[in-house]
């Protein structure tokens, strides 16, 4: 895992149930001043995320899509 997918995922696990837009997720974990102006490779970086803490990548339970507004940890235990 490398160091950035592990400040996502610390940073959405420790706003469980909290959604996040995209330029949001950019602003909290790459800071500001990193935020590409481009953020539309943020879902395939969260799909690589997956492919390593889901045990199903393609139905995940931890890191949710919620379509339309951005992403969220699953507050609740699967």
């Amino acid at each position: 895992m490398t160091s950035k997918e592990f400040d996502l995922l610390y940073f959405l696990y420790l706003h469980k149930g909290q959604v996040f837009t995209k330029e949001q997720l950019y602003e909290n974990v790459w800071g500001f001043e990193n935020m590409p102006k481009d953020t539309s490779n943020l879902p395939s970086f969260i799909r690589k995320l997956r492919k390593k803490i889901e045990p199903d990548p393609d139905n995940p339970i931890y890191i949710i899509t919620v379509w339309g507004v951005g992403y969220k940890f699953n507050e609740e235990k699967p």
